[in-house]
């Protein structure tokens, strides 16, 4: 597994994966996306393009991810899933908590939406 997180101009900070979030990798996502908010990054997409799998764990994962985003004045975004993922938000019903965007560009745009409201 690979995470990457990339800041931009906007403070919005892109988190990117490579391979499984899973049971194996749940964990090390919690604890990154944890450290990215306690220094100072509360506006995270997680770009999930090149994950190829997740599960409850890896679900568990982005909530808590969310979670301490939010407790921070800030949120998380998904962008790019794949069906599976998004078979999974919908079986579980948190695709209206954690709402899947098409493209990093809509995701972007969601948070504009916040700051000119």
């Amino acid at each position: 597994m690979t995470l990457l997180s990339e800041p931009c101009d906007d403070g919005i900070t892109i988190v990117r994966m490579d391979g499984r979030l899973d049971l194996v990798t749940a964990a090390q996502v919690k604890q990154q996306l944890t450290e990215l908010v306690a220094g100072g990054h509360r506006r995270l997409i997680f770009d999930l393009d090149r994950v190829s799998f997740v599960d409850s764990s890896g679900l568990g994962a982005l909530i808590s991810g969310l979670k301490v985003a939010r407790q921070a004045g800030g949120d998380l975004r998904i962008a790019r899933a794949n069906q599976q993922v998004r078979t999974l938000l919908n079986l579980t019903m948190l695709e209206r908590v954690l709402r899947p965007y098409e493209t990093l560009e809509e995701a972007r745009a969601g948070y504009s939406q916040i700051v000119a409201d």
